[in-house]
């Protein structure tokens, strides 16, 4: 039997069939074949057209099908994963009457903040395990206070998986884990934050209905699947956003389990069984997949905006005539510490891990006598590899043991100077998979259609492709380098 995963990230729409029998991907394809656009039309802004996004997902479904020349009928299930945190609000035609906020947008971090303190830290944190901060709920309320007119027009909200499920099938629904991710969920008392929604005046109709995260949660309608070549009333069987999902694709589900992306953002995510959070917000947490009311597995979740796309910046404007693997191969001529040059990746947006501020990328100590490419480059894939090691350390002291983290290979993890420089400092062994997210919803479909009896069956045939182990003879260079920076950083 064959499943669909569907990965809605905000660069492409990648689309992958899987062979449930052998654990295979059968076939992968993303549409745009360039990335797709933001718009940004005040800094700090984020904004793509939902439709965009459902145009590129049936350019991406149609593609695959194609390549692969599989039958129909062995397509039994499909999978969702997506972009967290943006905001899709819909008339009741099913139109979007605003462009999606989505996830890098930070134009109600102050709302946000003004209700952490409102309703009062402590409520907060121990009822939501977050600030409202930046995320769905707080970007809602941007909109009823800038747009009321808009507002006005609203029928349902959403998460960008959830209007992807909605233009598959029809059906507007959602589940624990996309609210969670909006702050709109309440973990003590096992319901939305209608607490939150009350402070804001904001209706609670607005929420979708509840799904389960695996089962099926509605089914493709004939006309859509008349158009993309599939069966009518094949079950959308899971959904979760892109972080819970690649953790879930790398078998991350218990206590302790790490697993960690380098895309456009960056993310460390662990697995914890308390109802953990950072008093001060730089870390977030979430429910996890396989969060139940009777057993917590909350996703521990450090995010920095600007990862990838600092290294595809550097690429572009620093060294357009290298391909990545090139440019890779020239940061390690440069020392550990790029000889004093420091950068900072905190370009794309209010950085959680600085409390929401706003302060820019950032290059230091830049010596026009000593520094060429190879040292900006190293400085740059340092700067994103030391980000990381500062929200590992806030994840330790709020409990949790990290040994191994897993990533798929992929983006910044194909560069041996990020994953050398990330397993020197936390003295973590890194285990790298051949996966991605659109195979992980694929596979997580499998087990939500009944396909796999449990998890541990769905991940028999998930094999480790490499492993990369910390380096003692480089721990005193790579500590140093890394004390300079976040010295550097706090000043």
């Amino acid at each position: 039997m064959i499943t669909l995963g569907i990965d809605l990230g905000s660069s492409s729409v990648k689309a992958s069939l899987f062979n449930t029998s052998n654990g295979s991907t059968i076939a992968s394809t993303f549409f745009p074949k360039k990335e797709m656009p933001i718009s940004s039309e005040i800094p700090g802004w984020a904004e793509q057209a939902p439709t965009l996004w459902w145009d590129n997902t049936c350019k991406a479904i149609t593609e695959v099908l194609d390549i692969a020349k599989c039958n129909k009928n062995d397509i039994t299930a499909i999978g969702i994963t997506y972009q967290m945190h943006g905001l899709v609000a819909l008339n009741n035609e099913g139109v979007p009457v605003h462009d999606a906020i989505i996830w890098c947008d930070s134009r109600a971090v102050e709302l946000g903040q003004a209700a952490f303190n409102e309703l009062g830290e402590a409520f907060c944190l121990e009822n939501f395990l977050n600030s409202p901060g930046n995320f769905t709920a707080s970007k809602l309320k941007w909109l009823k206070d800038n747009k009321p007119e808009l507002f006005k027009q609203i029928y349902k909200i959403m998460l960008p998986g959830d209007y992807l499920n909605f233009r598959l099938t029809g059906e507007i629904n959602t589940t624990v884990t996309g609210l969670s991710e909006g702050i709109l969920w309440n973990y003590k008392n096992n319901d939305i934050s209608k607490e939150l929604l009350k402070h804001w005046d904001i209706s609670e109709e607005l929420l979708p209905e509840i799904v389960p995260g695996f089962g099926t949660q509605s089914s493709l309608s004939e006309s859509v699947a008349e158009s993309l070549g599939l069966n009518a009333n094949t079950p959308i069987t899971y959904r979760a956003g892109d972080q819970p999902n690649n953790a879930f694709s790398l078998n991350v589900l218990n206590p302790g389990e790490i697993a960690a992306t380098a895309g456009t953002s960056g993310v460390i995510y662990g697995v914890s069984d308390q109802l953990s959070y950072d008093p001060q917000s730089r870390i977030n947490s979430f429910a996890h997949v396989n969060h139940t009311a009777e057993e917590n597995r909350i996703g521990i979740l450090f995010c920095l905006n600007g990862a990838g796309i600092f290294n595809s910046w550097t690429q572009k404007n620093i060294t357009p005539h290298l391909s990545y693997p090139e440019m890779n191969e020239l940061a390690l001529k440069a020392p550990i510490g790029a000889e004093g040059l420091l950068a900072y990746p905190f370009g794309n947006g209010a950085e959680r891990m600085l409390e929401n501020k706003q302060v820019g990328g950032q290059f230091k100590n830049l010596n026009f006598n000593i520094h060429n490419s190879s040292h900006m480059v190293r400085s740059v894939q340092e700067s994103i590899a030391f980000s990381f090691f500062y929200g590992l350390s806030i994840m330790r002291k709020t409990g949790m043991p990290i040994q191994t983290i897993k990533a798929g290979m992929a983006n910044m993890f194909l560069s041996e100077l990020f994953t050398q420089t990330l397993a020197d400092l936390s003295g973590a062994k890194i285990e790298l998979y051949n996966t991605d997210g659109a195979v992980g919803a694929a596979r997580s479909a499998a087990l939500g259609a009944g396909i796999y009896s449990s998890a541990k069956e769905a991940f028999d045939t998930l094999e480790v492709q490499q492993v990369i182990q910390p380096k003692l003879a480089h721990k005193e260079a790579v500590e140093q380098a890394y004390a300079n920076w976040l010295n550097n950083m706090e000043q």
